[in-house]
């Protein structure tokens, strides 16, 4: 491991964010790559970051970079995973590249010919933020409001905590994620339901991504992933459901460990200083 030091994110205070980074920062003039959750503009790097609020409004690059005098690369964390897997994982010598997360939220990142696609406003890959459909089971859904302001995104059912919601709704119990896996696992009806409502709303849009997109695999990271039986029931969930099934597995969990973020980090700065 290449970890030099770990400490909890200042999430309100930003000079507090900036005395850590230049705390941990080595003393010389060279780059800085950073990941960081949230939304990136590329046009004016002005960034929204619902997880590190003191991070909202400020031009997070340009900042860092008069306030530590080196240049500072940012990038969005899903990106960052997705360049990771992109270049050293699974997913390398792959043109299209969709990396998503399963975790505390929904998300992703596309890669490209081996370049990350920001697109206009920096949300490329953000598919966590549209409406939840349960085309296939019809199911009746609880009504959930995003943290984005919007009702019933998939973000909202589709993530972990979304699995627990489903669960909830159709048993009137709480049960954690890990829980329901593994009643489901186990054959517990009830279970069983949840996790088949899960899979229409996350497969039925991540079908909707592939038969748009066209990636030749789907990477995925997050805390689901590390349930093998959920992902390989997603993966055919689908494959079943898109307009030309490839007769192969697309969604793999990702290979670069713990620290994607970053590694992704790590490559993009290396891109961007060189150009």
């Amino acid at each position: 491991s290449f970890e030099k030091a770990r400490a909890p994110t200042p999430v309100r205070s930003f000079t507090d964010f900036l005395q850590l980074l230049e705390t941990h920062c080595p003393d010389n003039t060279e780059p800085i790559g950073i990941s960081v959750a949230g939304v990136i503009q590329p046009e004016n790097g002005l960034i929204n970051s619902v997880n590190i609020p003191c991070l909202s409004g400020k031009k997070l690059g340009t900042e860092l970079s008069d306030f530590l005098n080196r240049d500072v690369y940012v990038v969005n964390d899903a990106n960052a995973f997705a360049l990771a897997e992109a270049t050293f994982g699974k997913a390398r010598n792959h043109n299209i590249v969709l990396a998503i997360i399963l975790g505390t939220g929904v998300g992703g990142g596309i890669v490209a010919s081996g370049r990350i696609l920001d697109g206009l406003s920096g949300t490329t890959g953000e598919w966590g933020h549209g409406p939840a459909s349960t085309a296939r089971t019809g199911a009746s859904l609880p009504r959930i409001r995003c943290q984005c302001g919007q009702m019933q995104c998939i973000d909202a059912l589709g993530s972990a905590r979304g699995l627990e919601r489903l669960h909830t709704h159709i048993c009137s119990k709480h049960s954690d994620c890990e829980d329901v896996i593994d009643a489901w696992k186990n054959g517990d009806e009830s279970a069983s339901e949840a996790i088949d409502v899960w899979l229409d709303i996350v497969g039925g849009a991540l079908a909707s991504i592939v038969n748009f997109l066209g990636p030749s695999i789907v990477i995925v990271g997050g805390g689901l992933a590390n349930a093998d039986a959920l992902i390989s029931a997603l993966d055919q969930e689908v494959r079943s459901r898109c307009l030309v099934n490839p007769g192969y597995p697309l969604l793999h969990t990702a290979e670069c460990g713990p620290e994607q973020g970053l590694l992704g980090a790590a490559i993009h700065c290396h891109a961007q200083s060189t150009q």
